[in-house]
């Protein structure tokens, strides 16, 4: 399943964790996850998001306010295996960006005979991911630079993260469904009024993904009311937007409690079944 990020020969197990044809050696953690993200792939010395966002988000996710994205994401994947009468029995599923695990845990628990890798950059995403959910698969790696072999998944996942659409197509099986979840024009646009003069929206263009075809768009959205300030600090804690709020702002917000729209994309593709 896993190549090496440096030669892209198979890795095969051994009794520390992976290893190349090349001797190319990653250990495996005491969580469990292996780390797939050489220096060289690295824009930074401690990429993607840090022990702290991951509990903020962690905590809000669990809460249940991001729950409605995640019965969608479950039931598409679910409708979509039903349709497919070329599916395997026992599909292969990445989820690209995983974070701490939510989606793909709850994933899990809907369609118990998949079988789930993820990855992230973070490794404190992963750790938390790998410590609180045995069972998935978890790897610090690029989304860029995917260390799995040539269609090797029946489903994808990729919620908000950035990647490479030529390597989703690689590691994709032929007919794979791959689903990606994007802000729709009025996320969270009650937090960017209080930063912007004039407030741009989402697009609304549905993005062309390589060797996939467009299948279905679902738009989600609903008001996410916060009843304490620790619920919104969670949330501005977990959004590349919150950096933009200085203290003060942040306070105020906290004390006005205001309702947020989420507002969501989510986007079915079918990779071609003659790739």
């Amino acid at each position: 399943m896993y190549r090496c990020p440096l030669c892209q020969h198979p890795l095969l197990a051994n009794d520390t964790g992976l290893q190349c044809q090349n001797r190319h050696q990653f250990d495996r953690a005491r969580e469990g996850y292996f780390h797939l993200l050489p220096v060289q792939q690295k824009k930074s010395l401690t990429p993607g998001d840090s022990a702290e966002m991951i509990q903020a988000r962690r905590a809000f996710l669990e809460a249940g306010f991001y729950q409605p994205l995640s019965d969608a994401v479950n039931q598409l994947f679910t409708t979509a295996l039903a349709s497919d009468t070329t599916a395997s029995t026992a599909p292969v599923l990445l989820d690209i960006g995983c974070g701490e695990g939510y989606y793909s845990n709850r994933l899990a628990q809907a369609l118990p005979e998949l079988t789930l890798y993820g990855i992230d950059i973070s490794k404190a995403a992963v750790k938390a991911a790998s410590k609180k959910y045995p069972k998935l698969h978890c790897a610090v790696a690029s989304s860029y630079q995917l260390p799995f072999a040539d269609s090797s998944f029946d489903l994808v996942l990729r919620i908000y993260a950035p990647s490479e659409p030529a390597e989703l197509a690689r590691v994709a099986t032929p007919g794979a469904w791959l689903l990606t979840v994007t802000p729709a024009p009025e996320h969270l646009v009650e937090l960017k009024q209080q930063i912007y003069s004039q407030v741009r929206l989402h697009p609304q263009a549905v993005q062309q993904q390589q060797g996939f075809h467009h299948h279905k768009r679902q738009q989600l959205s609903w008001l996410f009311q916060p009843k304490a300030a620790a619920e919104l600090e969670q949330l501005l804690q977990m959004i590349p937007l919150g950096y933009k709020f200085n203290a003060e702002l942040k306070a105020q917000l906290c004390r006005d409690l205001p309702a947020i729209t989420l507002d969501f994309y989510l986007d079915l593709y079918q990779r071609d079944s003659s790739a």
